[in-house]
């Protein structure tokens, strides 16, 4: 079941560029809520709260009940918008959300018992996360804040596929359904290049010493 979070917000009349700079002076941010069967409508968050929210991964992948004088918009987050080089927020949008239309998003990979693996438990072995999120299609009350993908039997030379991520009821991976080309790798454990040399450079001292004893 999906987790909710409350957000509170302040409905703002004013718009454009000139207004968006005056908030931004007075630690405010300027966002919008759009989509369903509302008019869009400008929204405004504390500096402060924005930063901290853009700090927690729930924000990007929950359903989230924008909160404004007693009024809920339930909604989730489509894009965040950071200043260049400053910890700050410059500007959120977000999109309601029905119970009954499916909607899509990204959610993070969390992976387990890495280490506790063979492939980590070999020294030299390098794993490879070659993605942290995946996309997603299901009802906002299926929506998973992230997926786990547990490596406990990955071995050297292994591979993970995303088709092997294990998925709650309701949810699903669009790309699955392109074809078997789009069933990659998001896990992959190899030996690093340091230990290959090592072991081609034993193999070879190995054949020569061979070769000495069967001359003499």
């Amino acid at each position: 079941m999906a987790t909710t979070h409350q957000v509170p917000v302040q409905f703002r009349e004013d718009s454009g560029k000139g207004a968006s700079r005056r908030l931004r002076r007075a630690e405010m941010v300027p966002a919008i809520v759009y989509g369903g069967d509302l008019p869009p409508r400008s929204l405004q968050m504390t500096q402060k709260l924005a930063y901290l929210n853009s700090t927690k991964e729930w924000f990007y992948t929950s359903v989230l009940e924008l909160t404004v004088d007693g009024d809920v918009q339930r909604a989730v987050l489509r894009d965040i918008q950071r200043h260049p080089y400053k910890k700050r927020v410059m500007h959120l949008d977000f999109q309601r959300i029905s119970d009954t239309e499916t909607l899509r998003l990204r959610v993070p990979l969390h992976f387990l018992n890495q280490d506790g693996s063979p492939a980590g438990k070999t020294a030299g072995c390098v794993i490879l996360h070659e993605l942290n999120d995946v996309e997603i299609e299901c009802l906002p009350k299926d929506l998973p804040e992230f997926l786990e993908v547990d490596l406990a039997e990955l071995v050297v030379g292994g591979v993970v596929h995303l088709s092997e991520v294990v998925l709650p009821e309701g949810v699903i991976i669009p790309e699955l359904d392109l074809g078997k080309e789009h069933d990659v790798t998001i896990v992959s454990a190899k030996m690093g290049a340091a230990e290959k040399e090592v072991d081609t450079e034993e193999g070879e001292d190995e054949g020569e010493g061979s070769g000495a004893d069967a001359e003499s």
